[in-house]
């Protein structure tokens, strides 16, 4: 992309990117992308700057920010304002080790009763469906 900075039609883009052609007209349309003007042709082109700030976006997601968030963080992407960035991972931070929490919860009564269900012996009440028949929560376990 030497030349013609701006030379990538809209295929080549999304394939540069990594991602599908609806990928990037969903982003535009959410904002996180501009949309370039047509050229002459009524061809949009783009250029490495955009696949840049696609890639960006998918880093982002990987990570499990939302787009909400995404767009906070390209508003920061010139990289003068770690500190608010560093806020906006901070937050993420916390809300994946409470879903870790909350899954290392479930995973633990999940595993007692599929254990209890392998040990029972003559009983006809299957200890799962028991306990979710009762509405049991298992965010709950172990805190009563």
């Amino acid at each position: 992309m030497e030349n013609g900075c701006e030379s990538l039609t809209i295929g080549a883009f999304a394939k540069a990117a990594g991602v599908n052609v609806e990928t990037i007209r969903f982003y535009q349309r959410k904002g996180l992308l501009l949309e370039p003007e047509r050229s002459y042709g009524s061809i949009r082109r783009y250029g490495e700057a955009d696949v840049t700030r696609v890639r960006f976006v998918k880093s982002a997601q990987r990570l499990g920010f939302s787009l909400d968030q995404i767009a906070d963080l390209l508003k920061l992407e010139d990289g003068t304002h770690c500190d608010e960035a560093s806020s906006l991972a901070e937050h993420k931070l916390r809300d994946i080790q409470d879903k870790l929490a909350d899954l290392q919860r479930m995973e633990a009564v999940l595993a007692q009763l599929v254990c209890a269900c392998h040990s029972r012996r003559g009983h006809v009440s299957c200890p799962l469906i028991a306990s979710l028949q009762r509405g049991e929560d298992p965010r709950d376990a172990g805190t009563a």
